[in-house]
């Protein structure tokens, strides 16, 4: 049995009054200050030098802001970079499993299916699928050794929308191919090696254990790539595909106004961005549930908060415990 010493007893002496607490005063940074001011006055000189430029003609920007060949360019935009990202999505997948299959054969044609779309510009891409009628001018799909086959005009079947989506989307599933693969091969390995110890398909361990954990990884760098693309587009003017960068600039060639319709394009693509960003945020935000302690607030929780708190911090008190007082014996653990 194990015996605990008592703390010995207090000599005799005048009461012991308890120590004040102690105030801890925060670190004053005035250089910070002095720094956030000179940020603001040279941001501040470069708007105003941009708003009073004075052959810079806001007029023009507000005439063509809400237009409407400026708003179709922007559903275009939309609307290839969606497509885009889902042929770049799904084939990317694809080019991650086979990656990552024992199968040799496979996983060497994923390979060089990444290794020359990363290697190949994209506006070259783009320029390929456009001029490819050059080449093949029509296509055949039929039944080998057969007389049966379906023969079209490649300028009929190749559009400048159909060749805006497979140079954009089959570059983009190279990317996608290794943002998928590094992914998978976050997750530990001993869960994929228990799922077959339980019998379980490969198809059904992917689908199921893999890819639901390894979405916290894909999420993040899927949304910039998504971004991306939505400037990226801006090179399918080269096509002739009318989205919003190709309507700009047909409108700057007869007004003259070419920076105002720049400035046009450019708040845009910033509006469609930011949204965007909305929606990548919330689509992070569910899937980081159960991997962090507490959620990231939300961008209205950030503004309530900024808008109606505004109490300072009290100063940090910390008070000596009557046990610690000076001169008071303790026992030792």
């Amino acid at each position: 049995m194990t015996e605990f010493a008592a703390d010995p007893p207090v000599p005799p002496g005048p009461a012991r009054s308890r120590p004040e607490a102690i105030r801890a005063v925060p670190l004053r940074h005035p250089w910070r200050w002095v720094a956030a001011v000179v940020v603001l006055l040279v941001l501040a000189g470069v708007v105003d030098t941009f708003i009073t430029a004075p052959e810079l003609y806001w007029s023009v920007v507000r005439q063509w802001l809400l237009n409407g060949r400026i708003l179709n360019g922007c559903l275009v935009t939309l609307y290839l970079t969606a497509i885009a990202m889902v042929v770049g999505v799904g084939l990317g997948v694809l080019l991650a499993v086979m990656r990552l299959s024992p199968n040799r054969v496979m996983s060497w044609v994923s390979w060089l299916y990444i290794w020359f779309f990363r290697g190949t510009p994209v506006l070259v891409q783009l320029f390929f699928w456009w001029s490819i009628a050059y080449i093949l001018p029509y296509l055949s799909i039929g039944i080998p050794f057969t007389h049966i086959a379906w023969t079209t005009s490649t300028n009929a079947l190749i559009t400048p929308l159909v060749a805006a989506i497979l140079g954009l989307g089959l570059n983009e599933a190279a990317y996608m191919a290794e943002i998928v693969r590094a992914g998978i091969i976050s997750v530990d390995q001993g869960q994929t090696e228990a799922a077959h110890a339980l019998g379980m398909r490969r198809s059904l361990v992917m689908r199921r254990i893999v890819l639901p954990q390894a979405m916290r990884v894909i999420v993040p760098p899927t949304g910039n790539e998504t971004i991306s693309m939505l400037k990226t587009t801006a090179l399918a003017s080269i096509v002739t595909l009318h989205e919003l960068y190709f309507v700009q600039s047909q409108i700057s060639l007869f007004n003259y106004q070419i920076v105002e319709l720049l400035i046009v394009a450019s708040f845009w693509y910033l509006v469609m961005s930011s949204v965007l960003t909305v929606f990548q945020f919330y689509i992070e935000r569910h899937y980081a549930q159960g991997s962090v302690r507490g959620l990231p607030p939300t961008p209205m929780q950030r503004l309530r908060r900024m808008l109606f708190q505004f109490h300072a911090q009290p100063p940090f008190t910390a008070e000596v415990e009557p046990w610690l007082a000076p001169g008071r014996p303790h026992s030792g653990m």
